[in-house]
Formats: C-alpha cells, sequence, structure tokens
C-alpha cells in the first residue's frame, strides 16, 4: 500500500478543484461515468486510466462483470471509436497482468497535475469508483487504488476524501442498523454529510434528518410497529452523530 503521500491536508492548487469535482460527482447521482461524460478527459490521460482499472479490477485474483461493466461505461462516456476502444481493453489487460506497479507509470498526470490537476482528479475519482463497486472497499481494492493515486502524484488524501463522499452519500442506507458513531468520520456518513463540509451544513443536514425520523411527521403515516422502531432507532442514530460533532466543534 501506498503511504509516502497521506496528508491531512491538500495543497491549495488542487482543493478548489476538487471540492468542484466532488460536488459535480454528486450532481451526477455519484456515477464516475457520467462525471466524465459531462467533463470530459484528455486523450493522453486514457492509456493510464484503464491500465489502474485493470490493476484495480484483478487486486483480489479475479476480474468480476461490475468491473467489466464499469470499463465498459468508461469507454461509452469517453465516446471511443472501435479503434480506441481496442487500445483501452489492451491497457485494461496490461493493468490486470500487473502485479507490481511500474515505477514511472502515469509520469504524464504526475508531471501535469503541478500546473493542471483537473485531469488527475477526475482519474482518481474513477478510480475510486471502481474501488468501491461492491460497496466498501475490500483492503485489497482500496490498497490497490491508492497505490495508483500515489502514481499519479496526488496526495492520499484524495482517496480518502473520495471514498468518505461516496460513504455518506451512497453505502449509508439504513442508520439504525448501524452502531453508535465512535469517529467524526462515521458521524458525518451517518448524518449523509463528509468531514470536508462546514458545521452550519452539517447542521442543515442533521435537521433535515430529523425532521424526516420525527415521530409528529411519523404519526402522519401508515407505519406498523415494526416501522416506527425502525424510525425510532434512526432518529436515536442521528442524534448520537450531531451530539459527536458538536464535541468536536467546541
Amino acid at each position: 500500500m501506498a503511504t509516502s503521500n497521506r496528508d491531512t491536508t491538500l495543497p491549495a492548487r488542487i482543493e478548489a478543484e476538487f471540492s468542484d469535482l466532488l460536488q459535480e460527482l454528486s450532481a451526477c447521482g455519484h456515477q464516475a461515468n457520467e462525471l466524465i461524460l459531462r467533463t470530459s478527459l484528455p486523450h493522453w490521460c486514457r492509456r493510464s486510466l484503464f491500465f489502474f482499472l485493470g490493476y484495480i479490477a484483478k487486486s483480489e485474483g479475479r476480474v468480476t462483470e461490475a468491473d467489466i461493466g464499469f470499463a465498459e461505461a468508461m469507454m461509452k462516456a469517453l465516446k471511443l471509436s472501435m479503434r480506441q476502444r481496442r487500445k483501452a481493453i489492451h491497457w485494461f489487460q496490461k493493468g490486470k497482468n500487473t502485479e507490481n506497479m511500474p515505477a514511472l507509470k502515469a509520469l504524464g498526470l504526475k508531471l501535469t497535475h503541478y500546473l493542471w490537476p483537473s485531469p488527475a482528479l477526475r482519474v482518481a475519482i474513477c478510480l475510486c469508483h471502481a474501488a468501491q463497486l461492491q460497496g466498501r472497499p475490500t483492503k485489497p481494492r482500496r490498497y490497490r487504488c491508492e497505490d495508483a493515486i500515489d502514481q499519479i502524484g496526488l496526495p492520499i488524501r484524495v482517496s480518502d476524501d473520495i471514498l468518505e463522499n461516496y460513504a455518506s452519500k451512497v453505502w449509508i442506507t439504513q442508520p439504525e442498523s448501524r452502531p453508535p458513531p465512535s469517529s467524526y468520520e462515521q458521524a458525518c456518513q451517518l448524518l449523509g454529510v463528509t468531514r470536508r463540509e462546514s458545521f452550519d451544513a452539517i447542521k442543515r443536514a442533521y435537521r433535515k434528518k430529523v425532521s424526516e425520523s420525527h415521530p409528529d411527521k411519523l404519526a402522519q403515516q401508515s407505519l406498523n410497529a415494526a416501522e416506527r422502531a425502525r424510525a425510532k432507532d434512526r432518529l436515536l442514530r442521528y442524534q448520537q452523530a450531531w451530539e459527536l460533532i458538536k464535541r468536536n466543534h467546541t
């Protein structure tokens, strides 16, 4: 696993562009291929993108249909010709067959991200999407994703933030079934926000969640006993998350 670039903050040259792309990703329903369809990607990034997609896909020894489907979706988003698709498949296969990352892989992205971080960040979002195709990524998939992002030259914190974004917006579907939050990140995930968001934005998200699960509102719905119990547990989790977040801001 790559560790050399695991920072606690992002360089200013990356932060603004990264925030904009995460907002665009959310607007796309957290579909990275839709993000690429909207924002495009320079031609010279394709080799690295498909190589790394293959590298991540083989992280647990077997490439799944979901991995192949996502690679196909990326080809469609990039509007590749038949000739270009054959090249993309070739690069995907090379990545799939690679055990140790070549030292100079993605050199172009590594050199250009200092002045133009957007292409590297868009590739990183695609790689993190590939890592979490089955939900919360396993350690092998996450480690390979981090190796790839390290090769691009971006801080590993980028992958942390992207995956946290998926965790809070996509993975948490039944908050009531989860244990009480024990960290700031877990509390944010329960409220559908990320640690990147302001305290006021988190407060608004909390109030919206509470409103959705409030007993007065639920009384207007035809819920059975089990559904009312789940709603009560869900409200409790939201309140526990909010208390933890408030403690971290005092």
